[in-house]
């Protein structure tokens, strides 16, 4: 046999026939439908597990569909110099205690949040909370949340070291940081808080305060329920009852929080 003849006959042997489709004609085989719907799922489900590592991702729930320029708010009152700063290290506000400090007991439940024997880092996040009435800065107090609370003195201010109980969502001092800190990852909004708080917030009202209540959330105006705030990390919210409106207060010493 010539060496030419030989050489593309041991070439032919080597490489595999082209695949067909059964109507001939074609040198590669089109995907079947169900192949196709496997493929569109695939892309779907990926889609989905990206939404959702972007809405869980820093924080508990979205805000964005909620939100409005703080123009439409027009000419608003300074909220004066931060305080100083806490054991915390974010800045005790100035005002009086909006409302004294309260927390469901140990082994109680509020909203699915309960109030158990030690504190919860699985899911450990803070934000902060700023409130105003007619103007005038009101304090959160430390222990909301903290059935029992103990409090040690510090050159900075009071600060819980412990309690019969922590809820997943509580106050160690009178800065307004709330610490997120559950055994799941999950929503938390404003009203969660003022549940276990005990105190009522509505449109009108935020704990014994009433009026008009407008909320601002990370220097925007939520146009919300102010109860379905989200609780996200480092989300910066205020809670204005009635006139003048304060512009927003905003920090950024988080002390490691």
């Amino acid at each position: 046999m010539p060496s030419g003849k030989r050489a593309r006959q041991q070439r032919q042997a080597a490489s595999p026939p082209p695949v067909r489709s059964k109507g001939g004609g074609g040198a590669s085989k089109r995907p079947s439908r169900r192949a196709v719907a496997l493929g569109l799922a695939g892309v779907a489900v990926i889609a989905v597990g990206i939404g959702l590592g972007v809405g869980l991702s820093g924080g508990s729930g979205s805000a964005s569909a909620n939100l409005a320029p703080l123009s439409t708010l027009g000419p608003l009152a300074s909220p004066g110099p931060l305080g100083p700063a806490g054991p915390e290290a974010p800045p005790i506000e100035s005002g009086p205690v909006l409302a004294p400090a309260n927390s469901p007991v140990l082994g109680a439940s509020i909203d699915g949040i309960q109030c158990g024997a030690g504190e919860q880092v699985a899911f450990h996040i803070h934000a902060r909370l700023t409130i105003f009435v007619n103007g005038k800065s009101r304090s959160i107090p430390a222990g909301v949340g903290i059935a029992d609370p103990q409090t040690e003195a510090t050159s900075k201010g009071p600060f819980v070291i412990n309690g019969s109980c922590f809820s997943w969502l509580h106050t160690h001092a009178a800065d307004g940081i709330i610490h997120i800190e559950s055994p799941v990852q999950r929503a938390f909004t404003l009203g969660n808080f003022f549940d276990l708080w005990q105190q009522p917030l509505s449109r009108t009202r935020v704990g014994p305060a009433t009026g008009s209540v407008t909320a601002l959330y990370n220097g925007q105006v939520w146009t919300g329920n102010p109860r379905d705030v989200p609780l996200n990390a480092h989300a910066q919210i205020q809670l204005d009852v009635g006139k003048p409106l304060v512009a927003p207060v905003h920090i950024t010493n988080w002390g490691g929080l």
